[in-house]
């Protein structure tokens, strides 16, 4: 029997850790919250655009480096909308 309560927490782990990375890859300082939903947001972004080209990632670690890169995406469009380079 499936635990749905196990996807969150997974999610919530692993969203966590893909924007604490991206964070520290992009030089920025969000917080752990912002972090979790960078990370969870991000993934399914690139998870969106990496499928629209035939890219697919799979398990943990897909969602991992699809929540980086889509973390650092977020990031990056942040910085440019509100004009900051840091």
């Amino acid at each position: 029997m499936d635990r749905p309560e196990v996807g969150w927490i997974a999610a919530i782990i692993i969203g966590g850790l893909a924007g604490w990375l991206a964070e520290m890859f992009m030089k920025s300082n969000t917080g752990v919250l912002m972090n979790i939903i960078l990370g969870i947001v991000g993934a399914a972004l690139a998870s969106f655009l990496l499928g629209l080209i035939g890219v697919g990632f799979g398990g943990w670690l897909g969602y991992l480096i699809a929540g980086f890169i889509g973390a650092c995406i977020l990031i990056a469009l942040a910085r440019m909308l509100s004009g900051s380079r840091v």
